[in-house]
């Protein structure tokens, strides 16, 4: 449960709806509607998502300047009008809408100071007083009552008209619990009253500010960031010394994401590389075998902007597993080449042999596939069909790639480049 469902202020209502493809233009007639209708509150309304974040733009200020106490006022007034800034930047484009901070404004709040000296004199604990305070303000559960099968609490408090204002706490008795005193409640605390934040955030110990912000229907969050990219950094650069300033929400999450997922390619790639040398027992033939990947990639980002999807996680997920299938084929190709050189054929023969035999086979493979993930592209929602365009637009691609264009590369590296040495068995005597 996160920090915002556990305050009682705020609630959540899942709406599920019959066809998915009504969600889009229902989000901002419920927005408008629920904006008009319910003043004073802040309302987002939003597609569920899985592994979403809080908001998808937010801009996180941080000040590092110092933790000692008697400076924490003065970093928190300047935290708050530098968040104040920074939600002007990012209402500064009409792309985004809805921006404030997770401090929230300030609140009228009634603090209880005890003096300890005085109640232990009077016989009373922090305990009672708080007890007999929040009993006479908010009211204390003293019993259950059981109707049917219900059961209703009882709580005991002071009357309406004698808690309305603030001045009828001086009329409040705090009774001990050890013994049989009664003493009013100003005679041993002091009632302390103003304005205060609604909550105070930290990240390591330091004062820390998140401005968040909703793009439009139909706008995403790199949109957005990309609108006010100049006027954020020039904020950057004229922060005091001790604040920092950092990008959060999708952003952030993107480019850790796009970080993980490219090392892991890279090891990947180093991996089939050293699998393939100890194949083929050469070190340049495994360069022809990735020759065929990014003319895979072209087709998948060529797959993605036919269809008008977007490019983001899950296409990027897509595209690192179409590298492994046009591995693969690639790599049953040069496999079958590889035999007719042990048969004895000619170069030319060799490759023609490849291609024509091997047609059959990876059409079907191709075909099955690309068939395969039509259906859930079309029926799989938005998170799947960025990963299935990307898939079936590279496997088109990289299949003529594959066919054609790579028995050439491995003429020309053999032919004209001599990089490649073709050799048949001489055969016995």
């Amino acid at each position: 449960m996160t920090p915002q469902q556990q305050d009682p202020s705020y609630a959540q209502i899942l709406v599920n709806l019959v066809d998915k493809e009504d969600m889009p233009p229902l989000i901002p007639l419920l927005q408008q509607a629920l904006s008009e209708t319910i003043p004073g509150a802040f309302i987002d309304v939003r597609q569920l998502q899985t592994n979403p974040v809080n908001y998808p733009v937010a801009v996180r200020l941080c000040g590092r300047a110092t933790i000692a106490t008697e400076h924490e006022d003065r970093a928190i007034a300047t935290l708050m009008a530098l968040a104040r800034e920074a939600t002007e930047i990012l209402h500064s484009t009409p792309l985004s809408a809805r921006g404030r901070d997770d401090w929230g404004g300030e609140v009228f709040r009634v603090r209880l100071d005890i003096d300890n000296d005085r109640a232990n004199l009077a016989g009373l604990t922090n305990a009672d007083i708080a007890s007999s305070s929040s009993g006479g303000i908010s009211g204390q559960q003293v019993g259950t009552m059981r109707v049917s099968d219900k059961q209703i609490p009882i709580y005991a408090r002071m009357a309406l008209s004698e808690r309305a204002n603030l001045g009828d706490l001086r009329n409040l008795y705090v009774y001990g619990s050890g013994s049989d005193s009664k003493v009013p409640l100003l005679q041993v605390a002091d009632l302390d009253y103003g304005l205060e934040l609604q909550r105070l955030r930290r990240l390591d110990h330091f004062p820390t500010i998140t401005v968040y912000a909703l793009p439009v229907q139909g706008a995403l969050a790199s949109d957005v960031f990309n609108a006010v990219h100049d006027r954020l950094a020039d904020f950057e650069a004229q922060l005091p010394p001790g604040y920092q300033m950092a990008i959060d929400g999708e952003q952030a999450r993107q480019s850790d994401g796009f970080g993980q997922l490219g090392k892991v390619l890279m090891i990947s790639i180093a991996g089939i590389y050293l699998a393939l040398v100890l194949q083929f027992g050469n070190a340049v033939k495994p360069l022809l075998v990735f020759m065929a990947v990014p003319y895979g990639v072209v087709g998948a980002l060529t797959g993605l902007l036919v269809m008008q999807s977007s490019f983001g996680y899950m296409a990027f997920l897509g595209i690192i597993a179409l590298i492994g299938v046009i591995v693969s084929h690639v790599i049953v190709l040069f496999d079958f080449i590889e035999e007719k050189r042990e048969e004895g054929e000619s170069l030319h023969e060799a490759l023609l042999d490849a291609g024509i035999i091997r047609l059959r086979p990876v059409l079907i493979t191709v075909g099955a596939t690309v068939l395969a993930l039509f259906p859930l592209a079309m029926e799989g929602g938005p998170l799947w069909q960025p990963l299935c365009y990307a898939q079936i637009g590279g496997l088109v691609i990289a299949t003529v790639v594959t066919l054609l264009l790579v028995p050439v590369f491995y003429a020309i590296f053999v032919l004209d480049l001599k990089i490649v040495r073709w050799e048949t068995p001489q055969p016995a005597a």
